[in-house]
């Protein structure tokens, strides 16, 4: 078990925050060949769930995860000259210090917040739009909030010409979540914070999850799961070890 934990530990370390450079195969036209590609990164993903199933109580993704996953065209929430590893399951740059998520940590952080159509979701972190792209696909609501104006600014754009203009981004410090719009069905946090912002928490509504990357840069990260109860309290559930980028002020 712990050679186990240890090999489970490093690949999720690696899958989830370095930036790959693996060149992977080539995608393809638009055609056939990216639908085939698609069908060979649902099909890693779904290797990865059973593999860490010890870890997150799941042996498979549900039915409507898996779908908006194969819909959702990752090669156009990264530069062209990684056109050719978007079907790959790694984070990849986008600039600014930041990376898309690996696809296997997009889909079980969305497994594990349990979003339903119409639910109103925060995302925090947009980064390149892939993550709230796979939320608009399962029907959410989505507001979004990212640190850096550029990578705010591109996402939109993304989002727009994919058909989900109407998820609603803003500039802005994500510790301070987007009490506006509260409260919140589902949150959802791409880069780790050391601690749980008391922000967010207080912005989900009763039976909402927060599913949050919490530690250190260079350190021990893991995922947490927080569900607010009826009465206002907290119950917290740990998950898998992983290593995201810092949340940023």
């Amino acid at each position: 078990m712990k050679r186990l934990l240890g090999t489970l530990f490093a690949w999720l370390l690696g899958g989830s925050a370095a930036i790959g450079t693996d060149g992977g195969d080539p995608a393809g036209s638009e055609g056939g060949a990216f639908a085939d590609a698609r069908r060979r990164l649902l099909a890693d993903i779904d290797h990865h769930t059973r593999e860490t199933a010890a870890f997150t109580g799941l042996t498979r993704l549900s039915d409507p995860v898996r779908a908006a996953m194969q819909r959702v065209p990752r090669e156009r929430f990264v530069d062209e000259t990684h056109h050719q590893r978007a079907f790959s399951d790694q984070p990849l740059g986008i600039g600014h210090g930041q990376t898309i998520s690996q696809p296997f940590m997009v889909a079980l952080m969305t497994e594990l917040l349990g979003v339903r159509a119409g639910d109103r979701v925060l995302e925090i972190g947009t980064g390149s739009g892939y993550q709230a792209a796979v939320l608009a696909e399962l029907g959410a609501r989505v507001y979004s909030v990212e640190i850096i104006a550029p990578l705010a600014q591109r996402a939109h754009s993304t989002l727009r010409a994919l058909g989900h203009g109407d998820v609603e981004i803003r500039v802005g410090d994500g510790h301070l979540g987007w009490p506006e719009a509260a409260p919140f069905d589902a949150i959802v946090v791409t880069a780790a914070p050391p601690d749980v912002p008391p922000a967010l928490v207080d912005q989900l509504a009763p039976g909402a999850r927060l599913v949050i990357p919490v530690g250190l840069r260079g350190g021990e990260q893991e995922l947490r799961i927080i569900l607010k109860r009826a009465d206002g309290g907290t119950e917290v559930r740990r998950s898998v070890p992983v290593s995201f980028v810092p949340m940023t002020r």
